[in-house]
């Protein structure tokens, strides 16, 4: 089977049975799964749930997935681009994949955008990205994405895997990230990662410059303003956001 869509296929058994294992625990009752490519995580996310959605945007691969593992009744394997398909039908669930370099960041996002019904994801990605989940700040990996995630989830890094784990095999390393949402609903979370976009939108400029625009004197007059978004620890951004909030209403 060729490799479509700038999919690197996981073969090692090790790194999947971590990353099923990091997924489900012991049990867990069901699994969506993102980019089954050739059902390698697929066979070992199975034995460690009740049932597994498996989203394929590929119809070749869909159409193996299915004659592969074919009277699996746990098995669903549904056909689609996952950043268009509404996953809360399946939920409550866990999510899990092999994600393809291209639409990382994007299938990220999706899952910050989900509720709690979606308390877990594991996903293997560019060690570049697994980098900027686990950033501290002040370091230049900091940016808007290790923000937005550390806002909605808990990040932990699994294992770095070498390109000879995969087939074919990338040019880089890659990470496993386990995903773990924090509980509590986060009042206005569009709104302040819509904020959080604002302050990084040029890195190398302070926050005043990059929040002029949309704030004006208010941000301005920050204590802050001389620094870059970078610089801020995460409860900042929470703080900074109801602070111009509160401006910008009164």
């Amino acid at each position: 089977m060729p490799r479509r869509l700038g999919q690197h296929f996981l073969t090692s058994d090790t790194v999947l049975e971590q990353l099923a294992q990091a997924a489900c625990g012991k049990h867990t009752q069901r699994v969506i799964e993102v980019g089954p490519g050739r059902g390698a995580l697929t066979r070992h996310l199975l034995p460690y749930t009740g049932e597994l959605i498996a989203i394929e945007i590929d119809e070749r691969l869909v159409g193996n997935l299915k004659r592969k593992f074919a009277g699996e009744e746990k098995l669903k394997v549904h056909q689609g681009d996952v950043l268009a398909t509404d996953l809360t039908r399946w939920g409550p669930a866990v999510v899990a994949g092999n994600l393809p370099y291209y639409i990382t960041s994007p299938i990220i996002e999706r899952f910050l955008s989900l509720d709690a019904n979606f308390p877990l994801a594991v996903f293997l990605m560019q060690w570049e990205v697994a980098q900027r989940l686990t950033a501290k700040s002040g370091t230049k990996d900091f940016g808007y994405l290790t923000v937005a995630t550390r806002l909605v989830c808990e990040v932990e890094l699994i294992c770095k895997v070498p390109p000879g784990a995969f087939d074919p095999p990338p040019k880089v390393d890659s990470g496993a990230v386990r995903l773990v949402r924090k509980p509590g609903r986060i009042e206005q979370l569009p709104q302040l990662l819509k904020f959080v976009g604002r302050c990084f939108a040029q890195k190398r400029k302070t926050l005043r410059n990059n929040l002029l625009p949309f704030y004006g004197h208010a941000a301005d007059a920050l204590p802050e303003a001389g620094l870059r978004a970078e610089q801020l620890q995460l409860e900042q951004f929470h703080d900074l956001f109801a602070r111009l909030s509160y401006t910008r209403e009164s």
